[in-house]
């Protein structure tokens, strides 16, 4: 099983980590890719900029956390995230997570679980710049919360784990 991450400035190439995103692993029967953005409107804001900080070391070892308890949970042969940092535009690429199985439907699923838990337990810090000059931190939405409940409530009912955070 290949896992790994980073938390990156730079831009990352969706096609270049998708070449080499288990590139000589004959198993893979499906991989899922997602792509997330900065966009322009937030809660009824004009954001111009967002700005995100981590805490080096911290950071990377809490993305590997999270990209390990769903290798835990389903049949995955790999898993990248790529998270970026630093000041960033709208259109601009945020954070890329694949996953890759054997089957479409894990492959589809642990995406999702990571991509929950990096927008509720990831240890980011975002700042929203709006077009009148007011910046302000951003936390995560109640809907965030609301999938990582239903992610818990399925670990403990379907495979009798409980979440150690």
């Amino acid at each position: 099983m290949t896992n790994s991450v980073s938390v990156q400035s730079e831009s990352f190439d969706l096609a270049a980590e998708y070449r080499q995103f288990g590139a000589d692993d004959a198993g893979i029967g499906a991989v899922v890719a997602f792509v997330g953005r900065v966009r322009d409107l937030n809660l009824d804001r004009n954001v111009v900029a967002l700005s995100l900080e981590h805490y080096p070391g911290m950071t990377e070892k809490a993305l590997q956390r999270i990209a390990d308890e769903a290798a835990i949970r389903w049949p995955l042969n790999a898993v990248r995230v790529v998270h970026r940092v630093g000041d960033l535009k709208p259109t601009d690429d945020i954070v890329l997570v694949l996953t890759a199985s054997p089957h479409r439907k894990d492959a589809y699923e642990a995406n999702q679980f990571i991509m929950d838990y990096l927008k509720t337990r990831a240890p980011f810090w975002k700042k929203e710049h709006g077009v009148d000059g007011e910046a302000r931190w951003v936390d995560a939405r109640d809907s965030d919360y609301s999938a990582l409940e239903r992610w818990e409530h399925a670990l403990k009912t379907n495979w009798g784990i409980v979440d150690h955070d």
